[in-house]
């Protein structure tokens, strides 16, 4: 697989983009149907006063997205910096900048919109040389796979933290003199065993995970969200919006609320870029405290 996505790296984006209309699209959606049954049932709790015809549209538009970011993962593994300074452009990285002299940690909140993959190029846009990324993923169960994963993402840059390990490397980085930016991806479905809260998301009582606001809360770090858009194929654009600078002042829940406030304005602006083969509803209220 390895070599692989480095053969397929040397191509041009233009000829994988092709590659995703004429073979990896009918294959994913009309062969395969990866995941339809999921994808429908979220569209149609998600936008219940769209007409059948409208679902139908917004699920065949995020199979092609979805078809595009596979292929442009697999490019990314060998573009450059200075191509990919043009294909994700970020907005108010000051922000993260300002926020780190104050708090010298700072959270990245975002969700499975766009190509996540290609987000960790941010730390290639801090003011701060010194400015550490650390990009917080959740080990896969195959060992080859996790591999890959790690070795994809190390290709843009920042360290990967497994979120089992992330509390003890936020105790470490006390003792480092180096500010520092959490890349968090919190729009999963919750474990039975996980902490969480509840609120309404996209039409639905959702479980949001809020590890991000208890490491915040304890470590006294500033948190931003990563607004991602698509202004046309190939290319993205990353606004930073504050939640909060001062986390302990909150009131308990509000951050991981605002998050998910924020997050379904960045998925209702343009929903085929949100990742919906994920179960995202698969337990309710009743499962999760039943």
């Amino acid at each position: 697989m390895r070599l692989l996505i480095r053969i397929f790296s040397l191509l041009p984006l233009s000829v994988l983009h092709a590659i995703s209309d004429v073979i990896l699209y009918p294959l994913v959606y009309y062969v395969a149907g990866y995941r339809k049954k999921v994808v429908r049932r979220n569209l149609g709790r998600s936008f219940p006063d769209k007409s059948q015809r409208e679902l139908r549209e917004m699920e065949q538009k995020f199979y092609h997205r979805f078809s595009d970011t596979l292929v442009e993962i697999v490019y990314g593994y060998r573009a450059s910096a200075e191509e990919m300074r043009e294909r994700v452009v970020f907005e108010n990285v000051h922000l993260i900048d300002d926020l780190a002299l104050r708090t010298r940690g700072v959270i990245v909140w975002m969700g499975h919109v766009g190509n996540w993959e290609w987000i960790a190029e941010l730390n290639r846009h801090f003011a701060d040389p010194a400015m550490v990324q650390y990009n917080v993923y959740r080990q896969l169960k195959n060992p080859q796979s996790d591999k890959m994963i790690i070795e994809l993402r190390g290709k843009r840059g920042g360290e990967c933290v497994e979120k089992n390990q992330l509390l003890r490397k936020l105790v470490a980085l006390r003792r480092s003199p180096h500010p520092y930016v959490l890349g968090m991806l919190s729009d999963q479905k919750p474990s039975k065993r996980s902490s969480y809260v509840w609120t309404q998301f996209l039409q639905q009582e959702t479980a949001f995970l809020d590890g991000s606001e208890v490491l915040a809360k304890k470590f006294g770090l500033s948190a931003v969200y990563a607004h991602i858009t698509s202004p046309k194929r190939g290319y993205y654009h990353v606004r930073f919006e504050l939640i909060t600078d001062n986390a302990q002042a909150m009131p308990p829940e509000w951050m991981t609320k605002r998050y998910a406030q924020l997050l379904e304005q960045n998925i209702s602006a343009q929903p085929e870029l949100w990742l919906w083969t994920h179960n995202r509803w698969k337990w309710g209220r009743t499962d999760l405290e039943g």
